[in-house]
C-alpha cells in the first residue's frame, strides 16, 4: 500500500527555508513531523508548498492551479499572521481592518471549498502570536478573533482545528520568549518541535 501524501500549506512558519535547504520540507514543524512519523513506524509522503509572506488570498488563488494536481490524502494549513501584520502595520483604521478580518475568512471559507475537491481530510491549525516585543500584544485581539472564525470554520466543514496559542505561551512562559520565538511571530527550532508534536497526535491517531 502507498503511504498517505501529505500537503502541508501555510507562510514562512510552513516555509522554513525548504528551497534553500537540503531537506524540501524545510527546517522547521515540516521536516521534524515526518523524521519523528518515519521513526514509529508510521511513512507519510510529505509535500511542503509553504510560501514566505503568503496572506491566505494568495494561498487562495494558488489553491486550484497549483496544489489539486498534486492529489494529496491530508492537507494541513497554517496561515493567518501575515494577514494580521497588514491589518496593523499598514496605518489602517479599526473600520479598515474589521473590513480585512471579514475579508479574511471569506478567502480563507474559498480556500477550503477548493482543496476539498482534492480531499475532505484538511486540518486546520490556530496562528499564534508573542507579545515578544511587547508591541505584538496589540496584536493579540486580532489573533483571538481569527482564531475563532478559523474554528468556526472548522465547525461549519466537520473539520479538525488544532490549537496552537495556549501550548506555545506556556512553553514560552516556562522556558522564556527567546526558546520558542525568534521575533514574536517565528519559532525557534524548540518553539517547531513543540508545534510537530502538536501535529503528531493528529497523524497517530490517523484522524
Amino acid at each position: 500500500m502507498s503511504s498517505k501524501k501529505v500537503l502541508c500549506l501555510g507562510d514562512s512558519l510552513t516555509d522554513c527555508g525548504r528551497l534553500f535547504s537540503e531537506d524540501p520540507l524545510g527546517d522547521g514543524y515540516v521536516s521534524l513531523l515526518h523524521a519523528s512519523l518515519k521513526e514509529n513506524g508510521r511513512e507519510y509522503t510529505f509535500i511542503n508548498r509553504g510560501v514566505d509572506g503568503f496572506t491566505v488570498s494568495r494561498l487562495c488563488d494558488n489553491a486550484r492551479s497549483h496544489y489539486l494536481s498534486l492529489k494529496p490524502d491530508r492537507i494541513t494549513i497554517l496561515i493567518g499572521i501575515n494577514d494580521i501584520g497588514i491589518m496593523m502595520n499598514t496605518n489602517r483604521t479599526e473600520t479598515q481592518r474589521e473590513a480585512l478580518m471579514k475579508d479574511f475568512f471569506s478567502h480563507y471559507e474559498q480556500l477550503l471549498c477548493t482543496l476539498r475537491i482534492a480531499t475532505k481530510d484538511i486540518l486546520l491549525m490556530e496562528p499564534f502570536v508573542f507579545p515578544y516585543p511587547l508591541e505584538f500584544s496589540l496584536w493579540e485581539p486580532y489573533q483571538k478573533q481569527m482564531s475563532l472564525g478559523i474554528r468556526a470554520l472548522a465547525d461549519a466543514y466537520r473539520l479538525p482545528f488544532l490549537p496552537l496559542q495556549e501550548v506555545l505561551t506556556a512553553s514560552a512562559a516556562e522556558s522564556g520568549y527567546s526558546a520558542i520565538t525568534t521575533d514574536g511571530v517565528h519559532l525557534t527550532r524548540m518553539g517547531h518541535a513543540i508545534l510537530a508534536e502538536q501535529l503528531n497526535s493528529f497523524f497517530t491517531s490517523d484522524l
